[in-house]
């Protein structure tokens, strides 16, 4: 039964998802600045996950095989974007103690608060459509099972999601980290077996007007900054922030937002890597040997132990996408429930908001391989990312106004010059998510 206005348990067994659950003792000011920063660290890994799901596998390698480094430069772009827009979803959820949800609930009317609901609440299932294909690419990849099997095998996983919720944030959050180890390991390991040319790699951080003059390159210098910010981050992440407990004091306060902010670069520093690293392969080891037509995953893996000489590659590659899907698919289930909670006050047992979400993405799924075949699902993945470009600027927006309102902020208010760029960066990824939506339905 759906229990409506239902006060959130705070014991580790509720039977509710634990995105409220907060630690009882506030953190010191006077203790040590490591110690401060181990116990806000963390949140972070919730957050970078987003930013290295499968979605982002398939803009990564068609821009490797194709322009071999010369896109790096367009991945540390949307790096620095999403550093600055989760370290302002630190900064709301801190000063405010409210996530943007909740705060949409609060400041906007009931039909604008609902149609933001509704386009919350569509991106998380275009980002669950997106795990589970790559999670079922990954175990075609790994045990040679079709892909409509593998989809339906990753129903299972939403017992995994509640057993690690069940067990508090603080535990999500750790295996979370593992798993991001797994992935960062596995991309390292891809590096050092391809042996890239590292003066073109420095090149690439520089951008090139003439490889911009490529339309291709454009569309895929927006796929992945629409790939890269992912709304349904920005939700989870104002509202994570808040388990931990912080003194109602300007100075607890303030140190709370800087030793988050902090959290957040180094985690998404992470995920930068993870995906320039899966560019640097692709241009590494099909651009540089005339493979320059690589634009899905399923041909990048078979590709990959010929091409290096050992199928190690291809199992660690593999290996990787697994991990990655599996992570994407514990934060997402977070984030549908601060969604749920924070835009229309509902808040059901977690297993149920996790079965809806999970059939919404895997009924579809199912559907369109068996339509399709095997070889769609790179297409698939694209539609996946578009869907949730079209949802981005509803989220951007609401964060940037809100954390320029004093009446919300107080004391950390963004100041003038942090707002002239943080309106100019959202109305940069507005464009740049019309024109692709543009290019690719005109």
């Amino acid at each position: 039964m759906f229990r409506i206005g239902y006060r959130l348990p705070t014991t580790a067994t509720a039977p509710f998802c634990p995105s409220q659950v907060r630690e009882t003792v506030p953190i010191a000011l006077s203790a040590p600045a490591f110690t401060r920063f181990r116990r806000y660290a963390g949140i972070g890994f919730l957050v970078a996950v987003g930013y290295m799901d499968p979605g982002n596998w398939a803009t990564d390698i068609e821009a490797g095989s194709r322009f071999g480094y010369a896109l790096l430069c367009v991945i540390l772009a949307s790096s620095l974007i999403a550093m600055l827009l989760q370290s302002l979803c630190v900064r709301l959820g801190m000063a405010s103690g409210k996530d943007i949800a909740q705060l949409c609930r609060e400041h906007f009317s009931p039909r604008v608060n609902l149609f933001l609901w509704a386009l919350a609440q569509i991106a998380i299932i275009a980002c669950d459509f997106a795990e589970v294909l790559g999670t079922a690419l990954a175990l075609k990849l790994l045990f040679g099972l079709p892909l409509v099997f593998g989809i339906a095998i990753t129903a299972l996983d939403t017992v995994i999601v509640l057993v690690m919720q069940g067990k508090g944030q603080l535990h999500v959050e750790r295996f979370v980290a593992v798993l991001i180890a797994i992935i960062s390991f596995s991309f390292l390991s891809e590096i050092i077996m391809s042996k890239p040319d590292w003066n073109g790699v420095a090149q690439g951080f520089i951008p090139n007007p003439a490889v911009f003059a490529d339309p291709t390159a454009w569309l895929l210098a927006i796929g992945i900054l629409g790939a890269t910010v992912m709304p349904h981050n920005l939700y989870l992440h104002s509202s994570a922030v808040t388990s931990r407990k912080v003194a109602h004091t300007v100075e607890a306060k303030s140190d709370a937002i800087r030793l988050l902010t902090w959290d957040t670069i180094l985690t998404l520093s992470c995920a930068f890597f993870v995906n320039a690293a899966i560019l640097v392969v692709s241009a590494s080891v099909f651009h540089y040997s005339g493979h320059n037509d690589v634009a899905s995953i399923d041909d990048a893996h078979n590709l990959l132990a010929p091409l290096l000489g050992t199928s190690l590659a291809a199992t660690i590659f593999a290996v990787a996408l697994f991990a990655s899907g599996q992570s994407s698919t514990i934060t997402g289930t977070m984030a549908g429930q601060v969604i749920l909670e924070g835009f229309l006050n509902l808040r059901i047992p977690c297993w149920q908001q996790r079965l809806i979400t999970r059939l919404c993405a895997l009924v579809p799924a199912l559907i369109a391989i068996s339509l399709m075949g095997d070889h769609a699902i790179g297409k698939l993945l694209v539609v996946s990312q578009v869907v949730l470009s079209m949802q981005l600027p509803f989220a951007v927006v609401p964060l940037v106004l809100f954390c320029s309102r004093r009446s919300i902020m107080g004391e950390w208010t963004i100041g003038v010059a942090l707002r002239i760029v943080s309106w100019a960066v959202s109305i940069i990824i507005i464009a740049a998510n019309l024109y692709l939506l543009y290019v690719l339905f005109s």
